[in-house]
């Protein structure tokens, strides 16, 4: 049975764009796999903005997963000294198994879910990670678009 998972990030886009993609797309529950969901430079996906617009204009729940995010060194490598996306990836994925998250959540507790970071496309995202590392444990079960 395929599990249907979706990924979006909430840069370079306007709030009506970001929330018209996750509602057409029937998100239910997003699940911000960001490491700090209260930045000021996040405007509309800051955690308790964020969980208000996503119940109010797309009726879906709102769920912050720090499990699925990097380490503090890991982003201020990739980011802020511009650090290679392969040693990034390889190095977040090792985390990840570290860490086991495939036996700290469900397959079906994705079903309709939509994880959320910052990025704008997936390529170098480690929203798509999560959802590579994830299916990779779990025999390929999730059906992942990213919107």
């Amino acid at each position: 049975m395929s599990i249907d998972v979706t990924t979006i990030g909430f840069t370079k886009t306007t709030a009506e764009d970001f929330f018209g993609r996750i509602k057409s797309a029937g998100v239910e529950r997003m699940i911000d796999v960001r490491l700090h969901n209260t930045s000021q430079l996040a405007g509309f996906a800051k955690s308790d903005d964020l969980a208000f617009f996503l119940r109010t204009i797309c009726g879906a729940a709102y769920r912050h997963e720090p499990l699925l995010a990097p380490t503090e060194e890991l982003m201020t490598f990739f980011k802020k000294e511009k650090g290679d996306w392969n040693i990034f990836q390889n190095d977040f994925m090792s985390l990840m198994a570290e860490r086991k998250v495939e036996s700290h959540l469900k397959p079906d507790e994705l079903e309709g879910s939509c994880l959320l970071c910052s990025e704008d496309k997936p390529h170098h995202c480690h929203r798509r990670l999560v959802c590579d590392y994830l299916n990779g444990k779990w025999g390929g079960r999730l059906s992942i678009r990213h919107l």
